[in-house]
């Protein structure tokens, strides 16, 4: 069991719990099997410790969008990947979910496809790192001039985290697959609406 917490919804209770047990050496995971309980789950006040929603597309009693409805309403920040038997159609493009895995999964592709959710979540944290000292540095360089800026100890430490950010970038990037590129640019789109 780990820090990261995962949320399974899942009909399916052989399923769910064949999820639990790839995943439990690693996460934390809890499973739930209705769209009603995964919304209330969503709604708890705990609810932000969820880092990663596996959502099952079709549920007894709703449709999984319903599941990211309240997800989005309630201002989760986590990642959903859709692990479901409904093949992709045109209708996935307006639904919020980051990752979307087709039925049957074996335990080295639900694997995967959770340690890519993380690295876009990760991905996410440092994007927001690095605007607000981009922002700081350009507001700096438009107030002081280069011999102010030269002379300044904060400025040389902004400059050093700003460096530091861009390695971790680097890192990050190497990891990352065309898919994940296209999350990024959606979510930054998302971010200047």
């Amino acid at each position: 069991m780990g820090d990261r917490y995962i949320l399974v919804v899942e009909d399916d209770e052989s399923i769910a719990g064949l999820y639990k047990r790839f995943l439990e050496k690693s996460y934390t995971v809890e499973t739930v099997h209705t769209a009603a309980d995964a919304i209330d789950r969503v709604q708890r006040d705990d609810a932000s410790a969820i880092d990663i929603v596996l959502l099952d597309r079709r549920l007894p009693d709703g449709p999984g969008s319903d599941v990211l409805d309240a997800i989005n309403k309630n201002g989760l920040d986590c990642r959903v990947g859709m692990v479901t038997g409904v093949e992709p159609d045109f209708d996935i493009v307006n639904m919020g979910f980051d990752l979307y895995i087709v039925k049957p999964v074996n335990r080295n592709d639900l694997r995967e496809a959770v340690e890519t959710l993380f690295i876009r979540s990760e991905y996410d944290a440092l994007l927001q790192d690095a605007t607000a000292l981009a922002s700081k540095r350009a507001l700096l360089e438009s107030e002081k001039s280069r011999s102010e800026l030269t002379a300044s100890e904060e400025y040389t430490d902004l400059l050093e985290q700003i460096e530091d950010l861009d390695k971790e970038f680097t890192e990050l990037t190497e990891d990352l697959t065309s898919e994940d590129y296209r999350v990024v640019f959606r979510d930054l789109g998302k971010a200047g609406e």
